[in-house]
C-alpha cells in the first residue's frame, strides 16, 4: 500500500534531569541535535536528535514526571532498540562511559545477538546486532 506506514518517524522520551539526559545521548550515544528548543510556557526543553537511519529521537523535559512503574514489563513501551553492526565495540564504548550492559544474549527465533543497558532515568534501551 503506498499511503501506508512507511516507518517510524521519532520515538519520544521524557527524562528526568534534561542537562544529565543530553549528555548521555549526545556525548555518550552519539546522536547528532537537530534542534533544541526551551519552550518557557511549560518550563520544557524539546531536543530532536537525528539517528543515522533518518529517524528522530526527541527528548523532552517535563517538572516532576513521574518515574516509570517498573522495569521492563510496565505496559507502554517495553525498551527501545538500536541496531549495531558489531556489539561489542559499542559495549566497549559504553563501559568507557561507565554504562553496564547486560550479559549478551541470542534472539531465539532470528540468532542475532542482543545486550541491554540503561539510560539515565533506567529506561531499557537495547542494542541489537545485524552483523
Amino acid at each position: 500500500m503506498s499511503n501506508g506506514l512507511q516507518g517510524i518517524h521519532h520515538v519520544a522520551l521524557i527524562c528526568a534531569d534534561y542537562v544529565r539526559s543530553r549528555a548521555f545521548y549526545v556525548d555518550v550515544l552519539g546522536l547528532a541535535v537537530i534542534a533544541e528548543h526551551h519552550r518557557a510556557a511549560r518550563d520544557s526543553w524539546k531536543l530532536d536528535l537525528a539517528l543515522p537511519d533518518g529517524g528522530q529521537l526527541e527528548l523532552f523535559s517535563f517538572p516532576h514526571p513521574p518515574p516509570r512503574p517498573s522495569r521492563p514489563e510496565a505496559q507502554g513501551l517495553r525498551h527501545l532498540a538500536f541496531r549495531v553492526e558489531a556489539l561489542e565495540p559499542f559495549i566497549a564504548h559504553l563501559a568507557q562511559h561507565g554504562v553496564a550492559c547486560e550479559p549478551i544474549r541470542v534472539d531465539e527465533y532470528t540468532g542475532r545477538r542482543f545486550t541491554f543497558f540503561a539510560d539515565p532515568d533506567d529506561l531499557p534501551l537495547e542494542l541489537y546486532e545485524t552483523r
